[in-house]
């Protein structure tokens, strides 16, 4: 194995990673207006991801972090070409912390529903358009032989991208969902369990719908060398299971299947992918590969001798965290920081 194709698998671990765990907090940042009847039930919502949300971003950060450093042209055609699409996941975002960190300084009500609304409209805009990135990557975009977007925004919007946003949007809210299910007591529990069945039907059919649309919208069947195996089938298994614990009133099996679920889906993207990292639509020739695009050998081999020391390092102060903060959010005073 090479240092590019080493970079390309860290920063799928790294997106891997950001969806599992980002993906509950935008999930549960959806549901809470509609879960939480009164404010102390949306406060209890809001302490299950207040210890780990601005955590979780590490990984994003991390990922573009690398993206730019290991593959720097693959980040100049991807941030010129999906400029407006991420600048509006960015708004999202920024409006999403802002509405975390702002609900709880005023108690008047309408300040307070005014920033939860706040919190699920930050919540929903990247994890629909997580999914219409990542599906574009595969299908192609038009980049032509200078490694040049030549596209607009319409060029993003089509058939399979608006397919990629609905799994990654309905993935992400059964992943918080089931998530709220675990770390509440009850009625938020209860509420969240059964969302969490209605939540799963639609994960299915999308999650079903866009792995028939990857057959037929991209090259996977030509490039018989290099596909994604089982994976795809297996994200698609899983979710059933998943499906089938919820039933089972199985929490925490139900969650482990809807994150092995996410975890293939995303690894079927990148096993599609490789060795591009992005396809253009105007010729097979010009799309961006792992080679084509990449920074050279000294900046590889500095940047995996700097992620041998520091990944562990975070992974363990991550894991400590989630650990300290294992119990469940009730609605005692001493609970609700939010």
């Amino acid at each position: 194995m090479d240092l590019n194709t080493l970079w390309f698998i860290l920063i799928a671990v790294l997106f891997v990673g950001y969806f599992v765990l980002e993906g509950f907090d935008l999930g549960v940042g959806i549901l809470l207006p509609f879960l939480g009847k009164n404010d102390t039930q949306r406060r209890m919502i809001l302490n299950t991801i207040g210890p780990h949300w601005d955590g979780n971003e590490v990984w994003l950060i991390t990922a573009g972090g690398a993206m730019f450093a290991a593959f720097p042209n693959w980040y100049a055609t991807l941030f010129s070409g999906f400029y407006l699409a991420l600048f509006l996941m960015l708004i999202g975002l920024i409006v999403r912390g802002i509405a975390l960190e702002f609900r709880s300084k005023d108690e008047n009500p309408l300040w307070r529903k005014f920033w939860d609304w706040a919190t699920c409209v930050g919540s929903f805009i990247p994890s629909l358009l997580w999914g219409v990135a990542f599906a574009n990557f595969i299908r192609g975009v038009p980049i032509n032989a200078q490694k040049y977007y030549v596209g607009g925004f319409w060029d993003l919007i089509n058939v399979y991208s608006i397919l990629g946003g609905l799994v990654t949007l309905f993935g992400f809210l059964l992943q918080g969902a089931i998530f709220l299910s675990l770390k509440t007591e009850e009625p938020i529990a209860s509420a969240a369990r059964r969302a969490a069945r209605r939540i799963w039907a639609g994960t299915t059919v999308a999650l079903v719908a866009a792995t028939i649309a990857t057959y037929l919208f991209t090259d996977i069947l030509e490039r018989l060398g290099v596909n994604p195996g089982p994976a795809p089938i297996g994200a698609v298994l899983a979710l059933l299971a998943c499906g089938w614990f919820i039933r089972q009133g199985r929490d925490g099996w139900a969650f482990a299947s809807n994150t092995l679920a996410i975890v293939l889906s995303t690894a079927t993207i990148f096993l599609i992918l490789y060795p591009r990292v992005l396809v253009s639509s105007l010729s097979p020739n010009f799309s961006l590969t792992i080679y084509n695009s990449a920074s050279g050998p000294n900046t590889l081999q500095t940047m995996t001798i700097v992620a041998l020391i520091f990944v562990p390092l975070v992974l363990l102060y991550q894991g400590w965290s989630y650990w300290v903060f294992r119990k469940r959010v009730s609605a005692s005073p001493k609970d609700l920081h939010y």
